[in-house]
């Protein structure tokens, strides 16, 4: 009754992850696997997965000990695990990254570093010997049957 109807639409924009921002601050230690629809920005420590549809922001006192994935990512603090960003990873001149990178685009300022392969671009997939033999040409698959015996 009192409420606006630019408010309702706000509150919709939450209830569906769009506008959906969850922060957590310098001081805050969590032990875990954080999951959310909506952007994350750390800016305390973070011991464990880190899995975001959107945008995960770690600020210059943010620390991540484990493994992030997300959509987009800006990084000024340090993430020690690997990192998979859907589309861009911009690494600030603080980042301090010890891990494996993949995305798709990475812009990385002066001052910032990383330890690990960054690869870009699609995933490359992991086969194992079965798969291999299922894939490859008709006379090589008589081969790798012959190696598995």
């Amino acid at each position: 009754m009192f409420n606006s109807g630019k408010e309702n639409k706000e509150s919709k924009a939450n209830s569906n992850g769009l506008k959906v921002r969850n922060t957590f601050a310098s001081g805050t230690v969590i032990h875990g696997e954080i999951k959310s629809e909506g952007d994350i920005r750390i800016d305390g420590k973070v011991h464990g997965t880190l899995i975001s549809k959107a945008k995960v922001v770690i600020g210059a006192s943010g620390v991540v000990e484990g493994d992030v994935f997300c959509q987009n990512a800006s990084i000024e603090g340090e993430v020690n695990g690997k990192i998979e960003v859907a589309e861009l990873l911009d690494l600030k001149k603080s980042a301090k990254i010890d891990g494996d990178i993949i995305t798709k685009k990475i812009v990385v300022e002066e001052g910032a570093s990383f330890n690990g392969t960054c690869n870009m671009g699609a995933k490359k997939p992991v086969f194992n010997g079965q798969q291999k033999a299922q894939q490859a040409k008709p006379e090589l698959k008589q081969s790798l049957k012959k190696e598995a015996i």
